[in-house]
């Protein structure tokens, strides 16, 4: 079997591409155009593996696309490539437009070229799998979690950058027959995430004993999941999942962003203990615009059809990670000094504000 995964030197692509090649007889083809989130460095353990392949290009080139198609004749293809930060959607979103949408366009086109060009059986086993966030369905209240029938309600230039694409593919199934499930998955964290997300950017700021940015009053709530446990669902759901279907992964670990950062304090001054506990590094900051309150996700379908279930509980998946980055400062260093250094994203110029509050 062959996959084609786009995305795949990112966080969770890095992550997929990496269970694949360990715990599959999969041939994995990486796809990505290297932007400032990607990091071959992620794939190390697996770069001379026989059944390894890197391909830089960018989902939005056509000619590129029809050349992996023609060059790998892949039997599933996941679709990770995606720019992903909420905050940098809200001072950059051209760039989140281009690859969310015009990117996922390209692809289904390119996919539904080769998709046609195969002989039967193989064509009525292919499969693309969208993968994609539940942030396309807005903000929760106190009860309830979203479900594979929550209607799309997206806050963020992001989000609505990522509904826009789920709307893509799920058209391209219900009008060309392109054979298409989605996913959509609660926020995930683990070993090689991007130091500009919130449990990394905590790790290295309390390890500097730098101020902890919380947004708001650290109340909002997001349903955790580990990327190895997503990256199994993935692999699951693109091998099982039935064309049309969406199915919601999530790690049933809610948490509110105050609580996540006191729980990585308290696992860094077990590990690495100070006079003074970190917590006292937190600091409250300007909300987020357009933060939505609350993320829950209900995998029942998830875990009933298809027989998946998350290994990590968020405490067991933190002290992984936590000590992850304590044990591989020679990754996360570099990226630190001279890509991200842990500065404020996302913040309104006076301007925008005003022009938001117009009639």
């Amino acid at each position: 079997m062959k996959i084609v995964v786009t995305g795949g030197a990112g966080f969770i692509g890095s992550a997929v591409c990496r269970y694949l090649v360990r715990e599959t007889q999969a041939y994995v083809i990486n796809v990505d155009k290297l932007t400032y989130a990607a990091n071959l460095r992620s794939l190390e353990a697996i770069a001379n593996s026989p059944r390894y392949t890197f391909i830089k290009a960018d989902i939005c080139d056509r000619a590129a696309m029809d050349a992996v198609f023609d060059a790998h004749t892949p039997d599933i293809v996941m679709h990770l490539a995606a720019e992903s930060h909420v905050d940098r959607s809200i001072n950059g979103s051209d760039a989140f437009v281009r690859t969310n949408v015009l990117g996922t366009h390209c692809l289904l086109e390119a996919t539904r070229a080769y998709w046609r060009s195969l002989p039967q059986p193989q064509a009525q086993d292919f499969r693309f799998l969208h993968v994609s966030t539940d942030e396309v369905y807005g903000s929760l209240g106190p009860d309830g979690a979203f479900s594979e029938t929550t209607a799309y309600d997206p806050s963020s230039p992001y989000s609505a950058s990522k509904a826009a694409a789920d709307h893509l593919a799920s058209a391209w199934f219900r009008t060309y027959g392109l054979p298409v499930v989605i996913s959509n998955c609660s926020n995930n964290y683990g070993p090689f995430h991007f130091p500009e997300k919130l449990i990394p950017l905590v790790v290295l700021n309390a390890l500097e004993g730098k101020p902890l940015p919380v947004y708001g009053d650290g109340s909002n709530v997001r349903d955790w999941l580990y990327v190895e446990d997503h990256a199994r669902a993935l692999y699951l759901i693109a091998r099982r999942g039935c064309p049309g279907e969406k199915y919601n992964v999530g790690g049933r670990n809610e948490r509110s962003n105050l609580s996540v950062v006191e729980s990585i304090c308290d696992i860094l001054d077990e590990l690495r203990p100070q006079k003074e506990s970190r917590r006292r590094l937190i600091t409250f900051v300007a909300d987020r615009p357009g933060h939505d309150h609350r993320y829950a996700i209900d995998a029942s379908k998830l875990e009933c059809e298809l027989g998946w279930q998350a290994v990590e509980t968020f405490d067991t998946g933190l002290a992984k990670t936590v000590r992850w980055y304590l044990d591989n400062r020679s990754w996360w260093e570099p990226l630190r000094n001279g890509v991200y250094a842990g500065e404020r994203l996302g913040l309104l110029a006076a301007s925008d504000v005003g022009a938001s509050l117009r009639p």
